[in-house]
């Protein structure tokens, strides 16, 4: 077996350097709450009302068709991270094993991503104030989240930390509540409430009310719901013990997907009709605490939501300019993006800070056509990473267990034959996009963008003169 020129030994060693300037503030409870509240976003909280709409009952099913696939996309970029803790995760993964032009598509497609979701968030934040302070100005309030959170990520990496620890137990604690609640209405306990048994899962068209269609429709919107997971990966670089708490992260997956998310749509189609306009209009959860009677449900949860868009934005201009911060230590990005001072790469929170910032400006100024392409392009980025991370890891599986086993902390399930499980899920996702029309434009403009971007890289490849190594 040959391997050929800039080898992917420099490629990792340019990482390596990359992480060496960053420095390692994050301990092991900011990680496992990185981990416990990546996965709690206001796409759970509201956007989950769509697929409800959509699927009926089955949303349970398409959550767990989806939670599942997520669970093994997981466990793969875990492997390989706890192998090879980097702050560019799986960047620098599909680096070493496709080549350089794969490092640079999946690393700023991701950038990308990112830097846009910061965007959205701000917009959904301000929304939230401006119907507490009516009069003020939303722009006002983006500017002053961007300011905040592009501030604390200036800081050491702790304060960054710090604040995703305190957010994430706040949702977390919020979540878990509600699940209490619903469980206790459920089984007839809470006071006042009738324990509804099957009705509203068998009632009203049945367990799949609008058939395979809606069934669909909720899958695609339930796979997009579970983005923000990868973050922990990059935040385990910068953490005491990388490989350690990387695999504590990763192995805890399958239970808070399992009650987060499953256990959430369980409750909430259990308890109200899954046509009631409020689960769309208020999102599922305020319109499930309504039905039970609970006093101030909407203002309640709407401190919520805007606590996991404060998260999301926190955490995504945290780790945009820590993918940026390695693709450039990789030669892949303009140099003085990758400059790091304190231990903190401030020039690429700032970039990524104002890249999110113009994002909202194109909300106001150009909301038909320029926002709306920005919107469509990242729809299924997400895809396109966990494309790069399954197979990635059917590569540097093979090349560890032949150079480092001990490196093998944690391991993918049944390889190679759930890593092709996971694979044939895409693949069954991306053409399920291309039947819907309202995804299959988001699959071309998030296609073309990924076709621009591996042509790039592969020009950035054949001028240092490398190229992907062979196993």
């Amino acid at each position: 077996m040959s391997r050929t020129t800039a080898p992917a030994q420099t490629d990792q060693q340019a990482g390596a350097t990359a992480d060496a300037t960053l420095t390692h503030g994050l301990k092991q409870r900011h990680l496992s709450m990185i981990a416990l509240g990546g996965v709690i976003g206001a796409g759970l909280f509201v956007g989950s009302g769509a697929g409800i709409a959509a699927a009926g009952p089955s949303i349970v099913v398409a959550y767990a068709l989806s939670g599942l696939l997520v669970m093994l996309v997981m466990r793969m970029l875990g492997e390989m991270s706890a192998a090879n803790p980097a702050s560019g995760s799986f960047s620098v993964h599909a680096e070493r094993a496709i080549g350089p032009w794969a490092g640079f598509t999946a690393g700023w497609a991701f950038w990308f991503l990112l830097c846009v979701a910061v965007g959205l968030e701000a917009i959904g934040a301000a929304g939230i104030m401006t119907g507490w302070f009516p009069g003020t100005p939303e722009w006002a309030w983006v500017a002053l989240f961007m300011l905040v959170f592009c501030g604390t990520n200036l800081a050491a990496v702790k304060n960054f930390g710090e604040f995703e620890f305190w957010f994430a137990a706040l949702k977390v604690g919020a979540i878990v509540l509600f699940l209490g609640i619903g469980v206790l209405a459920v089984v007839g306990v809470l006071p006042d409430v009738d324990a509804p048994g099957t009705t509203n899962l068998t009632g009203d068209g049945g367990f799949m009310p609008n058939g395979t269609e809606g069934l669909i429709v909720g899958l695609l919107a339930s796979v997009f719901a579970y983005g923000g997971l990868e973050t922990v990966t990059i935040a385990a670089a910068e953490s005491e013990h990388p490989v350690k708490g990387v695999a504590k992260a990763v192995r805890t997956a399958m239970w808070r997907i399992a009650v987060f998310y499953i256990g959430s749509m369980a409750v909430i189609v259990t308890l109200v009709p899954w046509h009631d306009e409020a689960v769309e209009k208020k999102g599922p959860y305020v319109a499930t605490l309504d039905h039970l009677g609970i006093p101030a449900a909407g203002g309640i949860m709407n401190v919520v939501v805007l606590i996991a868009l404060l998260s999301a934005m926190n955490a995504n201009i945290y780790g945009a300019s820590r993918m940026a911060c390695s693709l450039v230590a990789r030669d892949q990005g303009p140099k003085a993006l990758g400059r790091v001072f304190g231990g903190v790469p401030r020039v690429a929170v700032v970039v990524s800070s104002v890249f999110g910032f113009l994002c909202v400006l194109l909300s106001y100024w150009r909301p038909d056509d320029v926002f709306m392409w920005l919107l469509n392009t990242i729809g299924a980025i997400i895809l396109v990473v966990w494309f790069f991370i399954a197979v990635s890891q059917l590569i540097l599986r093979r090349r560890t267990e032949r150079e480092a086993p001990e490196k093998l902390v944690v391991k993918m399930w049944l390889f190679p034959a759930l890593t092709w499980v996971a694979l044939a899920g895409m693949a069954a996702v991306f053409v399920l996009m291309a039947r819907e029309e309202g995804t299959r434009v988001q699959l071309l403009w998030t296609g073309g963008l990924t076709l621009v971007l591996a042509a790039v890289g592969h020009l950035i490849q054949r001028g240092r003169g490398s190229r992907a190594p062979v196993d």
